[in-house]
Formats: C-alpha cells, structure tokens, sequence
C-alpha cells in the first residue's frame, strides 16, 4: 500500500522559514519524480515545485523561485520543501505527490497535506 505522509507545516510570520518533509513508502521510491503541491481555501491546487526521480533536476514556480528549495533523499525514502522568506500569500494546505504520468503530468499518489499559516 503506497503512503505518502507529509509533516512539518504550521504556522509562522512573514519573513520566517519551515521545511516540509514527505515519507513514502509502498513502492520504488527513487524511480519515480515527486513534487509538492499546494491549495489555498477558495483557489485550484497549484503545483510549487518537482523534481526527478534523481533528484538532479527541479523546477519551480515562479511565485516561489528563489525562496523555496524542493530537495530527496532516496536513501531515507523522503523529499523535503524548504520554504524561506515566506508571504502571507504562501498559506495553503501543502501535498507530497509521487510518480507523474506523461504527458498530461498528473500524479498517482497523493498525501493528506499538511497546512501552513503564514502571518503578518
């Protein structure tokens, strides 16, 4: 049974930082791409960052280039977000998402999400 547990979220003020982690388990995690994707209440879920299944490349949104950081370690089967330099407009319920499907790039396993509240 695949699983996909992310942690980390929370609530902060602007400017501060969290770092999110994702722990999966249930398949062959290092051969597949992973990425983070996030919803605020009452807009679609935007995706923030991807990388492959390496971990040698990633990509961003453009909302976030410079202050996020999309990262994996296959060994500890686990990806992480580092989230710096945060805005108010960051907060969402933020979700793991594992093994794209091409060429539409939907995932085809999904976390439960954790939530980040970012303050003035």
């Amino acid at each position: 049974q695949v699983q996909l547990v992310e942690s980390g979220g929370g609530s902060v003020q602007a400017g501060g930082s969290l770092k999110l982690s994702c722990a999966a388990s249930g398949y062959a995690f290092s051969s597949c791409g992973m990425a983070w994707y996030r919803q605020a209440p009452g807009k679609e879920r935007e995706l923030v960052a991807l990388i492959s299944s390496a971990g040698d490349t990633s990509d961003y949104a453009d909302s976030v280039k410079g202050r996020f950081t999309i990262s994996r370690d296959n060994a500890k089967n686990t990806q992480y977000l580092q989230m710096d330099s945060l805005k108010v407009e960051d907060t969402a319920v933020y979700l793991c998402a594992a093994c794209p499907t091409f060429p539409s790039l939907t995932y085809e396993y999904w976390g439960r999400g954790t939530q980040v509240t970012v303050s003035l």
